[in-house]
């Protein structure tokens, strides 16, 4: 028989009971294990419904003329606020979305960067650029620099709208020079104010557009896409150009 310690050992004991947790309680628990697993699970599926709208463009307000601005330093943001609502007053709504929008997409770089980082910016604004032109984003073009422009892309337009010569490179026949256009040069542009390098600047917008080149791009007959409403921004192009000389 086993002895009395043996007979201890063996006998039952039952185990204490846990207390019930509550609903709340249960999902307090839950929620201390698995909120990480919740939180990846909405950034991954919110970045998927995102690229999904955006490639769809839902939400996005989409342009009805593009202008592409290519010089040395940016425009300010009162200048480009301005220029891009005198330009809207002048279009119409191609798109259909009841509202006329322009944007500027301005490519910023400059031959004298000293540093690594001017370098970077120049070689990303140089990439956008060609971007803008392989998509066919912008259409108008506002140039510091129309000799070398051409020189580079070929892309500015004839007279006509029609592409240059393979051995075309000209520029001075393509292009007008701002204050050359009674249109844009009779903008009511405002002045401008911008912080840079802990120096107010400011002045007239006129001031920085007047010595711009203005021209459009044309579309060469292998390369099949041309911008979004190509007939509304020609005839936008024709009323900006009222009155122009060379």
């Amino acid at each position: 028989m086993p002895s009395e310690y043996q007979q201890w050992l063996q006998r039952d004991v039952q185990p204490e009971e846990k207390p019930q947790m509550t609903a709340s309680e249960k999902r307090k628990n839950w929620w201390h294990y698995y909120k990480w697993f919740v939180v990846v699970g909405v950034l991954v599926v919110g970045t998927a419904v995102s690229l999904i709208l955006n490639a769809f463009g839902v939400g996005t307000v989409k342009p009805d003329y593009q202008v592409a601005y290519v010089g040395s330093s940016e425009l300010p943001d009162d200048t480009v606020e301005e220029l891009t609502a005198a330009l809207e007053a002048l279009g119409e709504d191609l798109n259909g979305d009841g509202q006329v929008v322009v944007t500027l997409n301005q490519y910023c770089s400059s031959d004298d960067a000293e540093d690594d980082t001017a370098a970077m910016q120049k070689y990303a604004s140089e990439a956008g650029l060609m971007a803008d032109i392989s998509d066919c984003d912008s259409y108008f073009f506002l140039l510091e620099d129309p000799e070398t422009f051409q020189t580079n892309y070929q892309v500015l337009a004839e007279e006509d709208g029609s592409c240059p010569e393979e051995t075309d490179f000209d520029w001075e026949d393509k292009v007008y020079l701002w204050t050359d256009c009674p249109v844009l040069d009779g903008l009511e542009l405002g002045s401008y104010s911008e912080s840079l390098l802990g120096e107010t600047l400011s002045g007239e917008s006129r001031d920085l557009l007047e010595n711009l080149y203005f021209g459009r791009r044309c579309f060469y007959e292998e390369n099949s896409n041309t911008v979004d409403n190509q007939e509304g921004c020609e005839a936008l192009w024709e009323l900006l150009i009222q009155g122009a000389t060379r």
